[in-house]
Order: structure tokens, then C-alpha cells, then sequence
């Protein structure tokens, strides 16, 4: 009975990708939230076994988007490139503007 076998995968054994990787048009939806939107800060996560990591960006008013950047390294140059601040989820949290504008757009969510 070989159920909970404690054998090895091996040394290369890639761990399972449930989601897709980052794209151009990812990259550019943020862009274009930066460019036309005011006050807009992001707020990265990390990646896990099912997302890629990805990037919340947040405008003034709490109206947001989440698209995936691949790497923390491109979600830092596009906060860069635009001057955006760029704050770690995990330890931050995310603005209060954000629940708020959540609230009052509830067709967001309606999946």
C-alpha cells in the first residue's frame, strides 16, 4: 500500500502553476491606470502556488485594479518609471478608500 509514500518527487520537481504568467497587456493595464488616474499608489503581493505575483493599484478615490507583474522587480520599475509609491500588502494592508469604493461598487464583485 504505497498511499502516503514518503519517496521523493526529486530535485527537479517544478511546482504547479494553477494561473497564467504576467503579460504585456498586464503591464500595460497598470500604465494606463497610472496615467489616468491621480494619487495612485501600489501595493504588491506576492507570488504563490496559484497566482504570479501581482500588484493592486490604488487611486485616490479607491477605485483599484489587481493585474500581474511576474516579478517584484517589474512591479518596482513601473512604480518608478510613473512615481508611484510602492508598499508591500502583507505588511501594509490595504487604504481604507479601497473598502469604502468596494462598498459603493458592489457590480465589481458580482461574479
Amino acid at each position: 500500500m504505497g498511499w502516503f509514500s514518503r519517496r521523493s518527487r526529486g530535485t527537479d520537481a517544478a511546482p504547479t502553476k494553477l494561473d497564467r504568467e504576467a503579460t504585456r497587456e498586464d503591464l500595460a493595464a497598470l500604465e494606463a491606470f497610472v496615467t489616468s488616474r491621480q494619487g495612485v499608489e501600489f501595493y504588491l503581493e506576492p507570488e504563490t502556488t496559484a497566482t504570479d505575483t501581482t500588484v493592486v493599484a490604488i487611486a485616490h478615490d479607491g477605485e483599484w485594479i489587481r493585474r500581474r507583474t511576474g516579478s517584484p522587480r517589474a512591479a518596482g520599475s513601473i512604480a518608478r518609471k510613473h512615481a508611484v509609491p510602492l508598499y508591500e500588502a502583507a505588511r501594509t494592508g490595504y487604504p481604507e478608500r479601497m473598502r469604502v469604493w468596494n462598498r459603493a461598487h458592489p457590480e465589481r464583485h458580482a461574479r
